[in-house]
């Protein structure tokens, strides 16, 4: 038989080895709950990173457009002064191919022309230069859209809806 001064010996062990082991669990879950979190943490970052990489990729171009669209602008601009004949010799049917082949690879990396002429004046797309009014009646230098992001807004005048078309 085991005496009292034992017994009491034998249930403090046992309720140090079970409030030991209650620490270990809630440190087991409190290192969990971090790791869980850190992992959520990691995860929305590599979600973010990726979409800021895609975001990059998609308008890394942007510059070069500034560059490069003053000379297609040129090119169809110099369509426009020239007369019939010179249209229609092998000149100008060159000019002609490079104008629409420069548009299919601009086409291709996304980049639209914004739509004016005719159109309800939009100050997001569109800076007016001259006129009063709400519809644009002349554009005066075309603007551009890189995969929906205006990257060169079309200058344009504005005036009244004509009401006789």
């Amino acid at each position: 038989m085991m005496s009292k001064k034992t017994k009491k010996i034998e249930e403090e062990k046992v309720e140090k080895v079970e409030t030991e082991e209650k620490h270990e669990e809630n440190c087991c879950e409190e290192l969990n709950n971090k790791y869980m979190r850190a992992l959520a943490d990691y995860q929305n970052l590599a979600k973010q990173t990726a979409s800021e990489k895609m975001e990059y990729i998609k308008y890394a171009n942007e510059r070069m457009l500034h560059e490069i669209i003053p000379v297609y602008d040129n090119l169809k601009i110099s369509l426009s002064h020239i007369d019939e004949t010179a249209q229609t010799s092998g000149w100008g049917e060159g000019i002609k191919f490079i104008v629409k082949q420069f548009k299919e690879v601009l086409d291709n990396f996304g980049v639209t022309e914004i739509k004016t002429v005719g159109e309800k004046f939009d100050p997001n797309t569109m800076e007016a230069i001259s006129g009063q009014g709400e519809i644009v009646v002349k554009d005066l230098k075309p603007g551009y859209c890189l995969n929906g992001r205006v990257v060169m807004a079309a200058r344009v005048e504005v005036g009244e809806q004509d009401n006789n078309q």
